[in-house]
């Protein structure tokens, strides 16, 4: 009788890879805390490279193969557009960055749904990649910065679309507050930051628009869309 049941209580028990997926679709947040895994991941990936002397020991080779300069588009590495994204150069700055995601991915991916945050997230990660270059071309450059400055500037705009001061709930401050550190302390990437906020400001207006302004829903994939395409030609064109 007792095996009986248990053989009945473990067939009408999902499979474990069906729990692992029912946990994924219950999380507000699941793509904001994939992407801090994937960032954590490479960081540590990252810390074991080989030093490179020629630098003087600033970066290793694996972080000089992800980090993004001008040089490097040039020659048709493309790819660091994204993966300069996912590089980060310490502890400290690694931390701060996945704080902020983690804070304005529980604030933006549920109001968003999951296809167009992340639509979200990498156009401000490819709008801080244009301004980088745009700014500083020959830096070599890295980090989540451009994207977590995009959805911090698209939270604000969404509170203040919504009626709500977004200095009162205190995302106003935080974002002007990283402002004045970006142009006041050196070795920090202001076309990254700068590239990165205006580019999740102007997709945050079209994709997280007031209940009392229903745009159509097309315009909520196409704005990040388009975004990407404006970053890839200033890229291209101007930089």
């Amino acid at each position: 009788m007792g095996s009986l049941c248990n053989d009945c209580v473990r067939r009408s028990r999902p499979a474990r890879s069906q729990r692992m997926r029912n946990r994924w679709a219950s999380q507000r947040s699941p793509f904001t805390l994939a992407i801090i895994v994937v960032n954590v991941a490479i960081f540590l990936w990252l810390s074991v490279g080989a030093v490179m002397p020629e630098l003087d020991g600033i970066v290793n080779r694996r972080e000089f193969d992800l980090a993004l300069s001008k040089v490097f588009i040039d020659d048709g590495q493309w790819w660091r557009l994204v993966t300069s994204g996912f590089l980060h150069f310490g502890a400290f700055h690694i931390g701060m960055n996945m704080l902020l995601l983690w804070q304005l991915g529980s604030i933006l991916e549920p109001a968003l749904d999951r296809g167009r945050f992340v639509l979200l997230y990498l156009a401000s990660l490819m709008g801080g990649a244009a301004g980088a270059l745009l700014v500083t071309p020959d830096a070599l450059t890295g980090g989540a910065s451009g994207a977590v400055f995009g959805l911090m500037a698209a939270a604000t705009v969404a509170f203040q679309q919504r009626g709500v001061n977004p200095f009162r709930i205190g995302i106003g401050t935080i974002l002007v507050l990283n402002l004045v550190i970006t142009f006041t302390v050196p070795g920090i990437s202001v076309g990254g930051h700068v590239g990165g906020a205006l580019m999740g400001g102007a997709c945050g207006w079209a994709m997280l628009e007031p209940r009392w302004m229903k745009r159509e829903e097309w315009a909520g994939w196409v704005a990040p869309l388009a975004g990407i395409a404006v970053a890839l030609f200033l890229v291209y064109v101007v930089a």
